[in-house]
């Protein structure tokens, strides 16, 4: 007797709940939409601190020597830029950067050395930092450096882990 009184119970609660209230049928009203807002005509913004090239490759560069690779950029801001650190990938590359700031609209550059003693193919990047912005800038400078004999194996290619 107790099973058909709680069946008869769960039954009874399930057309209970089963049962929708019967609502006239009214036409939806679209949802409110925010007006569109006017596209903006101003430019999008370039780079404060732009580099004329951000890799410069060198295809045969004789042994030991002396040249660099420059780096120019322009400050497209409005605000002076200081270049505040300049990180080379090893100690086989050192980097010059300005030391004072550069002036809006004027330029600057970044002189960059490899030790031209190590021959071989090389890669090295070189990281900048400045007061304009919170994301580093990569510079990168590739090539490779002859033998002293031309009849000489290269001795230490350079891999780029020094």
């Amino acid at each position: 007797m107790k099973i058909i009184v709680t069946i008869g119970v769960c039954l009874f609660t399930l057309g209970a709940f089963a049962q929708q209230d019967a609502k006239p049928a009214t036409p939806a009203t679209p949802p409110a939409v925010a007006p569109a807002k006017k596209a903006s005509k101003a430019k999008p913004a370039k780079p404060t601190v732009e580099f004329k090239t951000m890799t410069i490759e060198r295809a045969d560069i004789p042994y030991d020597s002396q040249e660099q690779f420059v780096f120019e950029f322009k400050n497209n801001g409005s605000t002076p830029v200081i270049i505040t650190n300049v990180q080379t990938s090893c100690g086989c590359t050192k980097a010059e950067q300005p030391t004072e700031p550069v002036a809006k609209k004027k330029t600057g550059k970044i002189a960059v050395k490899y030790d031209t003693k190590r021959v071989g193919n090389f890669t090295k990047t070189i990281t900048v930092t400045t007061n304009v912005s919170t994301e580093p800038i990569i510079l990168t400078i590739k090539g490779n450096v002859l033998a002293a004999d031309p009849n000489a194996a290269p001795s230490t290619p350079a891999t780029g882990t020094h």
